[in-house]
């Protein structure tokens, strides 16, 4: 059954990513690196170790995944400043992996959080904008 319901949630995220935009994408890669890191929280207050490690590795490449999505030449002091924060993130998610640090990770969707929302305000008509159209 699990195998099963693990397919379908396969399957349904891939539907979803082949219909999205860039912008939705993005959205969603937050959502995931949110969602990763509140997992991995429980599982360290429940002590479930390699739980806690599989998740907060998860976590890491969906973030280092979101800065590798960054336009180094055209986005400037806002993408080196966005670089900058993806690598404390990382080292934080890590801090917090070998430390079972659950402050660490509280840190870290604070920041992810923060991120997304104002990645969320960004209004529609300016979802398909690329520095090449300026």
């Amino acid at each position: 059954m699990r195998g099963s319901i693990q397919s379908y949630r396969k399957v349904s995220l891939e539907s979803q990513i082949a219909d999205a935009s860039p912008h939705k994408i993005t959205q969603m890669l937050f959502s995931g690196a949110l969602d990763r890191i509140a997992q991995s929280k429980s599982a360290m207050e429940q002590r479930d170790i390699a739980t806690k490690g599989l998740l907060i590795g998860k976590a890491i490449g969906i973030i280092q995944g979101l800065k590798g999505t960054l336009v180094m030449d055209a986005g400037g002091d806002i993408a080196a400043n966005l670089a900058n924060l993806y690598d404390f993130m990382v080292q934080r998610l890590t801090e917090a992996n070998i430390n079972n640090d659950p402050a660490a990770l509280d840190d870290v969707s604070g920041l992810l959080r923060e991120i997304k929302e104002a990645w969320d305000a960004i209004p529609p008509e300016m979802h398909n904008v690329t520095s090449e159209n300026h």
